[in-house]
């Protein structure tokens, strides 16, 4: 059953997010405005090392108040392709220079509310090539063996939805291999 859309509004836009209220038809006749966040998409790098090892940043987010442990990413710019935000965000976070990415995974993390995308690449291999130049981003910066990764999940010290699915696929991929 499909939803029809008569319009749309922006209620409030920034660089980083827009609300909007779209005026939206249910297959049941019922019409009302619904809220929308439209995001700008993100890029999520999985790094793998020869020692079966993930790079992984440990960070504080103000929102939740909460550390956790998070994959490389951010913000695809304008005029960037996905995979390249993907390698510039471990360079600018973590001092590494990825090898090639690869196409993990597509995500609509919450697609019932908003319209991100996020794009997960794995890259096999890294040279450092100095310290980060996001300064602001991690506390600290690890090489992560993938057979601890599963109980970083279920201790909840992994929580965001882009660090889960880029580490799910990469140990899904791992044990096929």
């Amino acid at each position: 059953m499909e939803w029809k859309t008569h319009g749309e509004r922006q209620i409030y836009t920034n660089p980083w997010v827009n609300l909007c209220l779209v005026d939206v038809e249910q297959p049941d006749g019922r019409r009302w405005e619904h809220h929308v966040v439209r995001l700008r998409h993100l890029a999520v790098a999985a790094v793998v090392n020869d020692q079966r090892e993930i790079l992984m940043m440990w960070r504080h987010r103000f929102i939740t108040d909460a550390w956790a442990w998070e994959l490389p990413m951010g913000l695809i710019e304008d005029g960037e392709t996905p995979e390249e935000a993907a390698a510039r965000e471990v360079e600018e976070e973590t001092g590494w220079r990825p090898g090639p990415m690869k196409p993990l995974i597509y995500a609509e993390p919450a697609n019932g509310i908003t319209d991100s995308q996020h794009y997960v690449f794995r890259a096999d291999g890294a040279t450092h090539i100095g310290p980060p130049t996001e300064k602001n981003e991690s506390d600290r910066i690890e090489w992560v063996p993938l057979d601890r990764v599963r109980g970083m999940i279920d201790r909840r010290e992994v929580v965001s939805s882009g660090s889960l699915v880029g580490l799910l696929y990469v140990l899904m991929d791992e044990a096929i291999r």
